[in-house]
């Protein structure tokens, strides 16, 4: 497997373009990802029981068929919380593209971004698709495109032989604030040429959206648009994928990658974050465990802060651990923050109080680690530091 430079195109038969359409003051608001022909298609969609319009019309096309051709995508209104008219205007939407690429209805997936409860401006949206094009060279706008608080963009391309075929992968995603996924203020596409059916995706894409982006945190909020979805048009011309292929492992592995990719990006790109946080839980009875004990670590406001200003406050951490819900023996966790141990077998270690104090404040990346010593289970999440800029951001978001 290899990283190379690419966009959201790159993979064989697809194209993609990004445009200002008046939504957002200056920025692209809106674009569309195109395959030439039919893909395999999976998605995974928030748990907020409030969705938003797009959602709900995204779902209703892969009721009628598992494949699609493209998707068309909005940032600066989330088109969320806006009754019958969001879903007839993301029903437009939705049509007018399809028309635009000669593709029907069902084929094309809807997704919006931003501030919720405002209407869609439909004739900046139809004059924004409509300006669309199917070119090379103007993926890279795709992925300006769909960014709300965003400070840069996040993507990564991939290849990898199967079958002595060169696959290709490559994904977006965007993602700044309200990130608390089962999924959060995020959407993430994920294109490739590989040969697999829309069922062999599915379950894929769900169970690797588990333990990448569900492991994500900004600020504990869920929000009401979020959606990953992967696109396989098969161009690669490899067969096709399923569990017993003898390089299924390698698709998996380079959907993992991806995945795990953009949901560090977003982590470390949170509103007004200054380091990203790693948490690493090992020695637990179950992955499901060593999953949710991660990610309560890594959500909790009070760790979240101690991390903004330096303080190795472990705790914050063992605290986190305690209410976490996840299964463990309280006199046996040990905790590391980077290369200090601080905590063994519940009974706080000597450590240098200067020297964490100087890895917290000038490393970009903090790396916590629990041992709970009671199995043998792993799992890995994923966020930032809350600092002031948050609370700045966030107060003034709609002005």
């Amino acid at each position: 497997m290899k990283v190379i430079k690419g966009t959201i195109a790159s993979p064989k038969g697809f194209y993609a373009d990004g445009k200002h359409a008046g939504l957002k003051r200056k920025r692209k608001d809106i674009g569309w990802i195109f395959s030439e022909v039919k893909a395999s298609a999976a998605a995974v969609y928030t748990t907020n029981q409030i969705q938003a319009a797009p959602i709900q019309v995204t779902k209703n096309a892969f009721k009628q068929s598992d494949t699609l051709q493209a998707i068309v995508v909005n940032s600066g209104s989330a088109n969320a919380c806006t009754g019958s008219r969001g879903l007839e205007d993301a029903s437009y939407m939705q049509n007018f593209a399809a028309t635009q690429l000669g593709v029907q209805n069902e084929e094309v997936a809807v997704c919006s971004t931003g501030v919720i409860g405002e209407y869609l401006a439909l004739d900046k949206i139809t004059d924004g698709i409509s300006r669309l094009g199917l070119q090379h060279g103007q993926a890279s706008d795709f992925e300006e495109a769909i960014l709300t608080t965003d400070t840069k963009k996040k993507q990564i391309t991939i290849q990898e032989m199967i079958d002595g075929k060169c696959v290709t992968m490559s994904g977006v995603a965007k993602g700044s604030g309200m990130i608390h996924p089962n999924m959060a203020t995020m959407l993430a596409f994920v294109t490739t040429d590989a040969t697999i059916s829309s069922a062999d995706l599915q379950i894929l894409v769900k169970k690797l959206v588990d333990e990448t982006f569900n492991q994500i945190t900004v600020d504990g909020d869920t929000s009401t648009n979020d959606t990953v979805i992967v696109m396989a048009n098969g161009l690669a011309k490899n067969k096709s994928l399923v569990e017993e292929h003898p390089e299924f492992s390698k698709f998996k592995d380079m959907l993992r990658v991806v995945f795990e990719h953009l949901a560090k990006a977003i982590a470390s790109d949170g509103e007004g974050a200054t380091k990203l946080i790693e948490v690493a839980v090992k020695g637990a009875t179950s992955s499901l465990d060593a999953r949710m004990i991660a990610k309560k670590i890594v959500s909790s406001s009070l760790v979240k802060t101690a991390m903004f200003g330096g303080d190795a406050n472990w705790g914050r951490i063992i605290c986190a651990i305690g209410y976490s819900g996840g299964r463990f023996a309280p006199d046996y966790i040990s905790i590391s923050v980077g290369p200090y141990q601080i905590l063994n077998k519940s009974e706080a270690c000597i450590y240098s109080e200067e020297g964490l104090h100087t890895y917290l404040n000038e490393t970009d990346v903090i790396r916590i680690e629990a041992d709970l010593h009671v199995g043998l289970e792993t799992g890995l999440a994923w966020g930032c530091d809350l600092s002031y800029d948050y609370v700045k951001i966030n107060a003034c978001y709609r002005t």
